[in-house]
């Protein structure tokens, strides 16, 4: 992994992201921190072009984004892709989907998979963001199997949240190899656990997962983008972003 592959996904920072003169402030942080990629999400209403000339100013790309419309229109996200000069794309949650048996996710699936065909063929990629809800399981099938076996890997391809995959009893090296081929983007995001007993999501490198091992089967799989996230944090999510950063940049990149 190289570090001009390591994004900030500013859901992280999303409270700086609301208005356009916020937004332009958060990128200049990000940058400064090392950064040199970032995935829009939770930013506020603001248009395409103003995002772009935002991002060019600091000399960051937008390497993917988050778009809850993906299933009800696809040609919408077609354009405002286009438009952020951004390939990658990814469902972010199954908000307000039916999902209480194996034919409603067999139904999720067939619409992702007809809204991945018509990404796919504007020359762009449908990515699936889990959380624990996708490794619920149906007839003895986890749902996020039953997603990926029931799509075309040219229409739906991963973007696995390490840190959910092992919230929902999964193992983030083992997806990381089971999705090798259909995984360009990887949720970068650790897991620790507090004196209540309780999980938390925590900087890159202060939690228990083990990020050597992640990124090396990732990168076999021939992921493009780590993007690191963090739900919430304990202080200042700049901080913690430069946390995860600078640990990935001294103990992992090459």
């Amino acid at each position: 992994m190289k570090i001009a592959q390591v994004a900030a996904q500013l859901y992280t920072v999303r409270d700086y992201c609301r208005t356009a003169p916020d937004l332009a402030q958060t990128l200049k942080k990000i940058r400064a921190i090392g950064y040199q990629a970032v995935q829009i999400s939770g930013v506020g209403p603001i248009p395409e072009a103003e995002i772009m000339v935002m991002l060019k100013a600091e000399g960051l790309v937008c390497c993917a984004t988050h778009e809850g419309n993906i299933l009800t229109e696809p040609a919408k996200v077609v354009e405002r892709l286009r438009k952020l000069e951004c390939r990658y794309t990814a469902y972010p949650y199954p908000g307000g989907v039916k999902l209480e048996t194996l034919a409603d996710v067999k139904d999720l699936a067939k619409r992702l998979n007809a809204s991945g065909k018509i990404i796919a063929e504007a020359g762009q990629v449908l990515t699936y963001h889990n959380h624990n809800i996708e490794f619920r399981k149906f007839d003895g099938r986890v749902m996020l199997d039953v997603l990926y076996e029931e799509t075309n890997p040219a229409y739906l391809q991963g973007e696995p949240d390490t840190f959910w995959v092992q919230y929902g009893g999964g193992n983030p090296e083992d997806w990381c190899r089971k999705l090798a081929g259909r995984l360009p983007l990887l949720h970068m995001k650790d897991y620790g656990v507090t004196a209540e007993n309780s999980h938390t999501f925590t900087e890159i490198g202060s939690g228990n997962l083990n990020w050597k091992a992640i990124v090396k089967t990732a990168e076999q799989s021939g992921c493009k983008w780590f993007i690191v996230e963090q739900d919430t944090c304990p202080g200042n999510p700049f901080d913690s972003l430069k946390i995860s950063f600078d640990y990935l940049k001294r103990q992992i990149c090459t």
